[in-house]
């Protein structure tokens, strides 16, 4: 198994920069024994009472900034985690080397962050002030680099899924496959009986980190951190037993609970704490009967999930469909329907 075997030739202009004016407007390919194009609004069609949706309730934080070292060199930051006394994990972007003790100055020199020391790719750094008033008063949406412009109002408010719990503000990207629920179609769906599970990955850079390692089994993901209460897993058993499907909204939503299942022979159970999990072709899945996905990067970790789950072969047919079709792509983009692959 080779990465070239997850690559596609993708025209840019099926690339999404801006989200529709309704979420649920979406295309919506289904994937099963053969292909049906659908519109998003639709899903309640192909959902059953005793189902259960799995959905992530993380909120995306402003996690892009902006500063310059002493020199004036501009540096763009993105935070990966954020930790305990003013200390977080971060990514940088500069023309220039980041070294230890280098200061980054991001409002006139009233708020610094000083670099304490690198942890893998990425660097552990150290505010002047509270990170989250930092970030809630200078950060910006971290839109996804193919996403060529700059971030707006707008993003704020589409680059987040209506049901992220303000509580839970701490992902540097949203769980793009719930951005095409909006309320109305939220309460049609739980008007039919199909139960809402929510869960939480607070997402960080480990889901797109790329794979540079010659065998795909060599890739190590970065730790993010899950929580599944024991009311999800009362739901989400409740409709196992009764004959539904566990149906998750997005590959973040899959990892959580297969990380779980992965640690307790198979069993969900409540559980707070990170995971590294990394989901690829042979991966054997406990609990999860259907996925409902974005179209993702070729050669990235997000497209082995998805071509584990549906089967590679099914899932590029299905990519090649959407291509075909003119389906939109990415985090602003369509979405997929994808039934489990039993073989």
């Amino acid at each position: 198994m080779e990465l070239e075997d997850f690559s596609f030739q993708l025209p840019k202009q099926l690339i999404a920069s801006f989200p529709l004016k309704e979420r649920s407007l979406s295309k919506l390919l289904v994937v099963k024994d053969k292909f049906e194009d659908l519109i998003f609004k639709d899903l309640p069609n192909i959902l059953s009472s005793n189902d259960v949706l799995v959905i992530n309730d993380t909120k995306v934080t402003k996690a892009r900034l902006f500063g310059r070292k002493q020199t004036g060199t501009k540096v763009e930051i993105l935070i990966e985690r954020l930790l305990t006394k003013n200390r977080v994990l971060i990514q940088t972007k500069s023309n220039s080397r980041i070294k230890k003790d280098d200061k980054i100055f991001l409002s006139e020199n009233k708020e610094v962050l000083t670099f304490l020391e690198k942890q893998g790719d990425l660097w552990l750094a150290f505010f002047s002030n509270s990170p989250k008033k930092i970030i809630e008063k200078y950060g910006n949406v971290p839109l996804p680099p193919y996403i060529k412009r700059e971030a707006t109002s707008l993003d704020t408010k589409r680059y987040q899924t209506v049901y992220a719990d303000p509580k839970k503000k701490l992902s540097v990207a949203a769980p793009t496959a719930g951005l095409h629920f909006d309320h109305k179609l939220l309460e049609e769906i739980t008007s039919k009986g199909t139960r809402i599970a929510k869960i939480t990955l607070h997402v960080g850079m480990g889901s797109f980190k790329p794979i540079r390692d010659t065998s795909i089994k060599d890739h190590k993901m970065h730790k993010e951190f899950i929580e599944i209460n024991k009311k999800a897993v009362h739901q989400i058993n409740k409709a196992r037993n009764e004959g539904g499907r566990v149906i998750c909204v997005g590959t973040t939503s899959v990892r959580c609970i297969e990380a779980v299942c992965q640690n307790n022979k198979g069993e969900l159970r409540p559980f707070k704490g990170y995971t590294d999990i990394f989901i690829y072709p042979g991966f054997k899945f406990s609990l999860v009967d259907a996925l409902i996905t974005n179209f993702h990067l070729p050669r990235s970790t997000l497209l082995l999930l998805v071509s584990a789950f549906g089967g590679n072969e099914n899932i590029k047919l299905a990519y090649e469909h959407a291509v075909r079709k003119k389906y939109r792509f990415y985090s602003y983009g369509d979405v997929m329907f994808v039934n489990r692959n039993h073989e």
